[in-house]
């Protein structure tokens, strides 16, 4: 089985990014907020090139899905936001965007306009889902104590669906 890394909300700690990327992995997801506010992306790139053929980047809420796919482009990265992998005879499929934040930030999707992508990958199985946002009121959906920001439409579709994986 292949070996996959997926890391998510490093917001430009560039130390950290470069500590993670020393694991050797077939596949690295980079599963949102690299930077806050969109600030730091090329410099958070720069250290991802290494990998750059086995990098898969979703944009987090403080990114749009069109810097990300312009960092992609740049970079050499493939822009996984509603994306679809297969390996080993598992399907992966990656999602972005978090839910309404209070502070307006690019990447933010409502419940149903989650729901709405989260379609694409109903049939898929079996299957590895990566999103940025978390499932509401799992392990995953700590902001803190009886702070919540996971979405019920992730929830949802992990309850009807259960995909092998999620992160």
């Amino acid at each position: 089985m292949p070996r996959a890394l997926v890391f998510s909300d490093l917001h430009n700690d560039l130390k950290t990014l470069q500590k993670l990327l020393e694991t050797e992995a077939d596949y690295y997801f980079a599963a949102g907020d690299l930077v806050s506010w969109e600030r730091g992306r090329d410099k958070m790139a720069e250290a991802m090139k290494p990998r750059a053929d086995r990098m898969y980047v979703l944009p987090g809420n403080h990114e749009s899905e069109s810097d990300i796919a312009a960092l992609c482009e740049r970079h050499g990265f493939v822009n996984f936001h509603d994306g679809v992998l297969e390996v080993a005879g598992w399907h992966i499929g990656g999602l972005g965007y978090s839910s309404p934040t209070p502070f307006n930030t690019p990447g933010e999707y409502s419940e149903a306009e989650l729901a709405e992508h989260l379609v694409k990958f109903a049939g898929l199985s079996p299957l590895i889902m990566i999103c940025h946002a978390p499932p509401y009121g799992t392990e995953l959906d700590r902001i803190q104590q009886g702070l919540h920001g996971g979405r019920t439409s992730l929830l949802d579709f992990i309850e009807k669906y259960q995909p092998g994986y999620f992160f």
